[in-house]
């Protein structure tokens, strides 16, 4: 980075000279822009009114830092700032690569839709209750999960995250929100635990947790170190995180019952901060061990896609039916990981893109489908076509796109998938994406036909359709189209996306530029 000053610093008596990197505060503006933003918010607290407002000029402003992030990683490469002026890998770095600043993007621009249905979703008493500053304190966690350096640190945003969707799940203190937000707590604490006890684990045997000092240091020390036993321990513990086969029962027991724009938020977000924490310490930190556990980790990816859609089959409420694809897209994303490919790695990266915008968008269609018709059950839902042909066609955009077919974002990063499973001679795992993405097609047609086509409801149940004008449903059509834009211009226009996912791969897989950029030539 440019305006480099040499300076000494001790640290535990010993001197080491070197030139320390100018502080870039873009690197550090998606953390620090949601955390003040999310503290007005509690200096507002009682001006419920200003609540909508002041959480949309932040995400506003943080959708614009992290646009500006990956604009300026994808002109100069990875970029890092270590905190508090220690040199690396003393202090706490931030690097932002190409993988970390399109993810924060797309985390962004999913927050700041969400936040305006939010201003007809969320009344007076979820206001009340923290919403806006619970979504702020999110965003925090989920932006500094996406561009720290430092392993220990991914750990604490992890927890900001965890700790603010908690508030965000329980909203409302209704019954099964509080039975849902037990088993969420409750198991999430299991793999937070095993993440603990792996980092700690890794800074015995390292002395460090500077994601780039241990992707230099691991592979001298392959002979020595159990990094066997480190990779499992990661492995297990952001499978969890992510959803994957067989650690994954705690979502579909929770992501159903909380309001549906904070269920918009978790199914386009959290279960891709464990992919992301996946990607980082196998391929990254760990490329040698991930080679080792490829077959085990196809597997699981096979497991999860194929029981995470056949679990959609069998539902009838519409959250529970994308609670269950969530799980399957989990799937689809850890079979690039299994591969470990570039083109393998490229296709989870856009798959991942895809998912966060796809799984945000088809909540919110629950929740406007639930307003129009009155119910979340296909047992009930009827006639939505008539109501309103709008979302009948985002209803079928989006059920493509789910699916993996045209002219939707969905197909290219399974197309990606499918030719790295078939170079690497991977048939049997290129056969479950396809069946995954036929039986996702079933899952969807059966909710488009059920509350869309179908005339009349179960016999002796009367349909409830609200008129497309009134406030939420209004609303929610608009942000819905405001989704489905970039799901159908990324299906039509792929190449940028698969440029940057190219170039995020790469990064993963040859991590010399993300080193360079802590430890400049002649630091460290």
């Amino acid at each position: 980075m440019a305006g480099e000053s040499a300076k000494a610093v001790d640290v535990a008596g010993a001197m080491i000279i070197g030139p320390v990197p100018a502080v870039d505060w873009l690197i550090v503006a998606p953390v620090l822009i949601p955390l003040i933003f999310g503290a007005l918010l509690l200096m507002f607290r009682h001006e419920m009114r200003w609540h909508g407002i002041v959480a949309l000029i932040g995400l506003a402003a943080l959708v614009g830092a992290d646009a500006a992030l990956l604009s300026r990683v994808l002109e100069h490469g990875p970029l890092s700032m270590t905190m508090g002026s220690w040199l690396p890998p003393f202090g706490i770095s931030f690097t932002a690569d190409a993988l970390g600043a399109t993810f924060a993007l797309t985390a962004g621009i999913v927050a700041f839709v969400c936040a305006i249905f939010a201003l007809r979703d969320i009344d007076v008493s979820g206001r009340r209750y923290g919403f806006y500053p619970f979504l702020m304190l999110m965003m925090t966690g989920v932006s500094g999960a996406f561009l720290t350096g430092d392993i220990f640190n991914l750990y604490v945003w992890f927890e900001v995250f965890v700790i603010s969707s908690f508030g965000l799940l329980v909203l409302g203190s209704e019954r099964a929100q509080i039975d849902g937000a037990t088993k969420y707590a409750i198991l999430n604490l299991v793999g937070t635990t095993l993440f603990l006890i792996a980092t700690a684990y890794l800074y015995g045997t390292f002395g460090t947790l500077n994601m780039a000092d241990i992707a230099r240091k691991a592979p001298t020390m392959s002979e020595a170190a159990p990094l066997m036993t480190l990779a499992t321990l990661y492995l297990l513990a952001f499978g969890m995180k992510a959803a994957a086969f067989p650690v994954n029962f705690w979502l579909p027991a929770s992501y159903h019952t909380p309001r549906i724009v904070a269920a918009a938020l978790f199914g386009g977000l959290l279960t891709k901060i464990g992919i992301y924490a996946l990607l980082r310490t196998l391929v990254m930190l760990f490329p040698v061990e991930r080679s080792i556990l490829a077959d085990l980790i196809g597997w699981v990816a096979v497991a999860t896609m194929i029981l995470g859609v056949l679990g959609a089959l069998a539902q009838s409420d519409t959250r529970r039916v994308f609670g269950f694809l969530v799980i399957s897209g989990v799937g689809v994303m850890m079979a690039g990981l299994a591969l470990g490919t570039e083109t393998g790695l490229s296709g989870t990266i856009f798959y991942a893109v895809h998912s966060m915008l796809i799984m945000t968008a088809l909540y919110l269609l629950a929740g406007v489908m639930k307003e129009m018709g009155g119910s979340f059950s296909l047992h009930e839902l009827s006639g939505l076509y008539r109501a309103s042909p709008l979302l009948t066609a985002i209803a079928l955009l989006l059920a493509l796109a789910i699916a993996g077919l045209p002219p939707a974002s969905g197909l290219w990063p399974k197309v990606l998938l499918v030719k790295a499973a078939v170079d690497a001679n991977a048939w049997w795992l290129a056969g479950a994406i396809l069946l995954t993405g036929f039986l996702t097609t079933i899952a969807m047609g059966r909710i488009f036909l059920f509350a869309f086509w179908r005339d009349a409801p179960a016999k002796g149940v009367a349909p409830v359709i609200v008129p497309a004008t009134t406030a939420l449903p209004a609303l929610g059509q608009g942000v819905l189209v405001v989704l489905t834009v970039p799901i159908v211009l990324l299906g039509i226009f792929p190449e940028p996306v698969i440029r940057v996912a190219n170039m995020a791969a790469a990064g993963l897989l040859n991590s010399s530029a993300y080193i360079n950029a802590v430890f400049p030539a002649g630091g460290g």
